[in-house]
């Protein structure tokens, strides 16, 4: 192996170096054209005098990937169980077996019994139906502001749509609710103040141009002190009292958001589906990839007849799921508890055995590390200001640079000068990886070692 700054040599030509025995297979699993790629900057590094010649179809060997696809595999230790930059929730064993299933060719609109095609999607629709009997019907599009924007336009285009002033939200990456609706074509009339909205400001709202009436759970933040709202229950009694006069009932369209189906214990303040369909909505609207823990989708449940008008309008061709996507939801439905379903519900007194057993583990090793309280966090905009109690594997601080970089990536966080590895956020039987993890990218320096 050649050393930095060692003599410039002329490299093998490359059609010699993919015809290496040693590179036979990677072509047929990667592709001629990446592995080619590497092989090229190889050579570059051989002129420069990094590589000798002879050492070229190993280097190459060494610097291909994994697979064929750039997106890298990550340990999430930062304690939030949802995160956005990590892809939100991670797939159940049965929801990846789902995948693989479906990777291939599939009955998604055959019915094999008759030979005739059948309707996209209808056993995972039944999955989704079965899990909240309250929805008269059931439909899934590509993701959370998809369901919305479908909605809107299918009831709202060329009309109003009624929303406090105080749930005009902006999410991640510069994502505002306000301009989404607008793109439909619908206008946006805002009723309350920032911090209260009363029924009657409602009730003053609706008329002849109403398309619906739209509530939207906050993401990311907490309104408190001075506040009021009208909770699903209220705004259904204004509608029903403005029915008469308006000759109709307007919809009442409810954006949860986090993907929440049905109440829960740890999240007493987090709305749900089943209790906002009870509550009087005709729409709820929500996101697959959040604490539903299935793969990304926008879910959409309620009246029957606005569901299926929401079906056949135009856009939701354009807006529907793939074969994956149908499966892997399917399979989170039908199948065994989802990760972010066992990370929420972990036991704070099983958390904090691990953290301890995993210091003393890198201790041993000569690392800087002790098991600390922690406290992690849904993610995903679900419950805002909940504060799940944890444990984590506190290092040095420069420890977090050296994870990020290393195979697998690991993410925690900085927190008070530390690096912390909250175990919340991370699955029992990745435990191991990570210990291998921490143990790999401290080797090389001193950054994290006692």
């Amino acid at each position: 192996m050649a050393t930095p700054g060692s003599t410039a040599q002329r490299p093998p030509r490359t059609d010699a170096v993919l015809a290496a025995p040693e590179l036979a297979e990677p072509q047929r699993r990667l592709g001629r054209a990446l592995v080619k790629e590497t092989v090229g900057r190889v050579q570059q590094r051989v002129r420069s005098g990094e590589v000798a010649p002879d050492d070229v179809v190993r280097e190459v060997v060494a610097t291909l990937p994994a697979s064929a696809a750039s997106l890298r595999p990550v340990l999430n230790a930062t304690g939030v169980l949802l995160h956005t930059n990590l892809g939100r929730a991670p797939l159940s064993a049965a929801a990846v077996e789902a995948l693989s299933a479906a990777a291939g060719t599939t009955d998604v609109e055959l019915d094999l019994a008759t030979g005739a095609r059948g309707r996209r999607g209808r056993d995972a629709l039944a999955a989704l139906a079965a899990a909240v009997p309250d929805a008269g019907g059931v439909l899934a599009v590509n993701n959370g502001a998809a369901a919305l924007l479908l909605a809107a336009t299918a009831l709202a285009a060329g009309r109003e749509v009624v929303v406090s002033r105080g749930e005009m939200v902006e999410i991640g990456d510069g994502f505002r609710l306000p301009d989404l609706v607008a793109s439909t074509g619908a206008r946006l009339r805002e009723v309350g103040t920032t911090n209260r909205t009363a029924p009657r400001d409602y009730a003053d709202a609706l008329g002849p141009e109403t398309g619906m009436v739209l509530k939207v759970h906050p993401s990311n933040f907490v309104v408190t002190g001075f506040t009021a709202g009208v909770e699903v229950a209220g705004l259904s009694r204004v509608v029903d009292e403005a029915a008469g006069r308006l000759g109709r009932r307007v919809p009442v369209v409810v954006d949860t958001g986090s993907g929440l189906l049905a109440p829960h214990p740890l999240l007493p303040d987090e709305p749900d589906a089943a209790s906002a369909l009870r509550s009087g909505a005709d729409l709820v609207t929500s996101s697959g990839d959040k604490l539903l823990g299935g793969p990304q989708a926008g879910l959409l449940l309620g009246r029957a007849d606005l569901v299926e008008q929401l079906r056949r309008h135009p856009m939701a061709r354009a807006l529907r799921v793939d074969k994956l996507t149908l499966a892997a939801l399917e399979a989170t439905l039908r199948g065994p508890a989802p990760p972010v379903r066992a990370a929420l519900e972990a036991r704070v007194e099983d958390l904090r055995a691990r953290a301890q057993a995993m210091a003393s583990a890198l201790a041993a090793a000569g690392v800087d590390a002790a098991a600390v309280p922690s406290g992690a966090a849904v993610g995903g905009g679900g419950a805002p200001g909940l504060l799940l109690p944890s444990a984590a594997v506190s290092l040095p601080a420069a420890a977090a640079a050296a994870l990020r970089a290393g195979s697998p990536a690991v993410v925690a966080r900085v927190e008070a000068g530390r690096c912390l590895l909250d175990l919340r956020s991370l699955a029992p039987e990745d435990d191991e990886a990570l210990r291998r993890a921490v143990l790999g990218a401290l080797a090389a320096g001193a950054d994290g070692r006692a």
